[in-house]
């Protein structure tokens, strides 16, 4: 049979249907109230892939390295491609289509939740949970399909790569597919039916309105709500300001992200009776499995319903009462023991007794060092003024005017970002350990605990370190000494974001600075530069930019500073006082910035273009102006002008552009004709748009690929054309600290790369051992 319904299913099938499928007919069995559903078997899995004949090809793809994450995007595309690519036999379509027709009411199709139960998940000592897929509002005309993505999910390269670490041979892990009736929740969320770090008797509930995706994927802060078990007391509730909520399209059917109404966005979520029914509940799941559960729940028209339970894989056996509830996105990845290989996901630990019972939370490793501290929850920026030397910031994201807060303090951890957001850049050019991307480190943490971060796991744990395990000291002081800086065809720079960081950049013996962002020095003012002149004048504005971009070259004196023109997005000057009047864009990343902004507001844009005329009238030649964000040869000649009539010579200074986006790579010849000196890469930029993924949605984050084909292939062609038009070339987004594209770039030959503080050695010597490859290989 291909098919069981949730009635017939109890624990001793876990083989047939799944850690999921498994739980919910326990839970179903035992009277709780479980939506109706059935589950497409293990071995329904099994027989597809045997019978098809690639069932040998599908196990070969996966011998692989799991720390190459080349390999491991092979493994999954190989994955995918065999399972979605063959057809399902006509016995097992017609079996699944049977049994989900007779769960539509009056001849109505049904929606129904498709979620995966892989063999090897939510077991009481390894959670393999948020590794596959689940898909919610389902019809019959997208069943099938959704069945066989779950099945493909089974090598994602999380799971990939997690399996492999866990020991867990791929040929012998199953997936079968639970198939279940879509509760409409009005309120959903997880419960937690004993403390999750420290086994102590309380229910801790996280609560928001609409589908539960959102509770778990992280998207949405929840109400928290701490119960007495034994008492069902109430101790403590905080209500969140609950931002988005997820639904069903009652035209499309499909599931869609909406903003929660004004009126409920800070109202507490569930009442006092809805907290009595889901202790109930709570108490009666923990008794039958006779261990901790974490509980998926959701409430339609006054019901309470179960859609999931797993066990509480975080409770330390030593846990001392000093714990605190997993965020949301540790609950999400659930056990993924580390982060993704190519650094782009989020992890959380798995199993009991092991080194890391001490870990609250995972993130993303931002800047290494590992240091601990007092947190300081930092929600509003007057609260800025309580972060001490020594402290351990932690706050939603970063904003430019934190820069100083973020100087005294030994560490940094942040809710949201990724290894490209503010938080990320400016910690690792100050030196300081961070820990980004935690989900909600700050609603979990309390003001005044003690934790330690590491910078490099992308770890936050309870309590202070050890002497001998403090790493925090600056980079260059822990890495080997480098009597003299290799010599090298190939300049390697550094990026610098902050005046502040000049000294410490200088330092690393870079051949000059590949990127200075001037929109760090502007947003630090803490208003938008049209607020700051109409306050305190042109001339100071433009003498705030001239301080910030001589301060570094001067300390770089006479090695070349590439000053990049103001590129921030809108929603970072909505931030500012003065910003009220800033457009409210659907993805900032792609809407009025950089060039584009500049030339619509000329005033702010001539301003900045004086401070760079003062500074050669001052005597720094090594300042050279970049452009941000050129689509095409238009842009550039409107900005040419400006720079004549600010009294600046486009022909006696260096001057470039960023190239960032398709249209500019493949404009390059005519761009070259504006007169420009070189041609810079924001891999950041130019990859995001190349690949149409927004690098800040980590719904597709582990899609965002710099080594991606076709951004190496823009920027060989460009490299190509501009060493034919004698226009040098260079890139300064973070792709410029890996290996194999300072690999790809010497060998395309660059004339720059341009690294990360803590990075430039390491490119140096990288640049160095490519070059010589490269004459070996022509010599031999």
């Amino acid at each position: 049979m291909a098919v069981l319904w949730l009635d017939d299913v109890s624990a001793d099938d876990l083989d047939t249907v799944g850690g999921k499928g498994a739980s919910l007919g326990e839970l179903t069995a035992a009277g709780l109230p479980v939506p109706p559903g059935f589950v497409v078997t293990a071995g329904t899995y099994r027989t597809f892939i045997e019978e098809a004949g690639i069932d040998e090809e599908l196990f070969a793809a996966m011998d692989i390295d799991p720390e190459d994450s080349a390999a491991l995007r092979e493994a999954e595309e190989t994955a995918r491609d065999l399972i979605l690519g063959t057809e399902l036999p006509e016995s097992v379509r017609e079996e699944i289509l049977d049994a989900y027709r007779t769960m539509g009411d009056d001849g109505d199709e049904a929606f129904v939740a498709v979620r995966s139960s892989a063999t090897a998940e939510d077991l009481p000592d390894a959670s393999f949970a948020g590794q596959q897929e689940t898909f919610l509002n389902v019809r019959e005309e997208a069943l099938l399909e959704r069945v066989k993505e779950c099945w493909a999910s089974l090598f994602s390269q999380r799971a990939i790569y997690y399996r492999q670490r866990q020991g867990f041979p791929h040929s012998e892990v199953d997936i079968a597919v639970v198939v279940q009736r879509m509760v409409d929740a009005e309120k959903s969320g997880v419960m937690f039916t004993s403390h999750p770090s420290t086994g102590e008797p309380e229910i801790i509930i996280e609560a928001a309105w609409g589908l539960g995706e959102a509770v778990v994927s992280g998207s949405v802060s929840p109400d928290n709500y701490v119960v007495d078990r034994e008492t069902a007391t109430v101790d403590e509730v905080t209500v969140a300001d609950k931002k988005i909520l997820m639904e069903k399209d009652p035209e499309t059917g499909e599931t869609v992200t909406r903003d929660v109404p004004e009126d409920r966005r800070e109202a507490r979520v569930l009442s006092d009776g809805e907290i009595e029914r889901l202790v109930e509940l709570g108490r009666r799941v923990e008794d039958h499995y006779g261990n901790p559960q974490d509980v998926e729940w959701a409430v339609y028209d006054g019901e309470v319903y179960m859609l999931q339970s797993r066990p509480i894989t975080t409770i330390s056996d030593s846990a001392d009462g000093a714990g605190t509830t997993p965020s949301s996105t540790e609950r999400a990845a659930a056990a993924t023991d580390a982060i993704d290989a190519d650094g782009s996901g989020t992890g959380a630990k798995a199993g009991g007794g092991t080194e890391d019972d001490d870990v609250l939370f995972r993130g993303l490793g931002a800047s290494p060092g590992i240091v601990s501290g007092e947190v300081r929850i930092v929600t509003k920026l007057d609260h800025l003024d309580q972060v001490a030397e020594g402290d351990i910031i932690v706050t939603e994201m970063t904003m430019p005017d934190m820069v100083p807060a973020m100087k005294r303090a030994v560490g940094i951890v942040t809710d949201e970002g990724g290894m490209t957001s503010h938080a990320a850049i400016v910690s690792r050019e100050l030196g300081v350990p961070a820990v980004v991307g935690t989900g909600s480190a700050t609603s979990a943490l309390s003001d005044g605990q003690v934790v330690t971060i590491d910078g490099d796991k992308g770890t936050i744990r309870q309590g202070r370190a050890t002497q001998e395990e403090e790493e925090y000291e600056p980079v260059e002081a822990v890495r080997p000494e480098t009597p003299v800086k290799p010599m090298t065809a190939t300049e390697v720079k550094v990026n610098v974001s902050i005046p502040e960081a000049a000294e410490r950049a200088a330092a690393t013996g870079a051949d000059g600075v590949g990127l200075l962002r001037i929109e760090h020095m502007v947003l630090s003012l803490g208003v938008t530069p049209e607020k700051y002149i109409a306050d305190n004048g042109a001339d100071a504005y433009v003498e705030e930019l001239v301080d910030g971009i001589r301060e570094v070259a001067e300390e770089f004196y006479p090695r070349p500073v590439r000053a990049r023109t103001l590129d921030a997005p809108t929603d970072e000057f909505r931030e500012l006082e003065g910003g009220e009047g800033e457009p409210n864009e659907h993805n900032p990343m792609m809407g009025w910035r950089g060039i584009r902004r500049s030339l619509d507001k000329t005033d702010v844009f001539r301003q900045e273009l004086t401070a760079f005329k003062r500074l050669y009238e001052m005597g720094y030649d090594n300042v050279e102006l970049m452009l941000p964000l050129v689509n095409d040869a238009a842009d550039v000649e409107a900005a040419k002008r400006h720079m004549e009539a600010v009294g600046i010579d486009p022909v006696k200074r260096r001057w470039g552009v960023m190239i960032e986006t398709p249209a500019s790579a493949l404009a390059i010849e005519e761009l070259a004709e504006c007169g420009i000196d070189f041609a810079s890469f924001g891999t950041n930029d130019l990859t995001q748009y190349t690949l149409a993924v927004d690098r800040n949605n980590s719904n597709v984050a582990d899609r965002f690929d710099e080594l991606h084909p076709t951004v190496l292939t823009l920027i060989g062609d460009v490299i190509e054309t501009c060493r034919e038009l004698d226009v040098d070339t260079s890139i300064c987004g973070q792709a410029g600290s890996k290996p194999e594209m300072v690999d790809f770039l010497v060998e395309e030959g660059v004339t720059s790369i341009s690294a990360n503080i803590d990075a430039v050695r390491d490119v140096q010597h990288e640049v160095k051992r490519t070059e010589q490859k490269l004459i070996l290989d022509d010599v031999r």
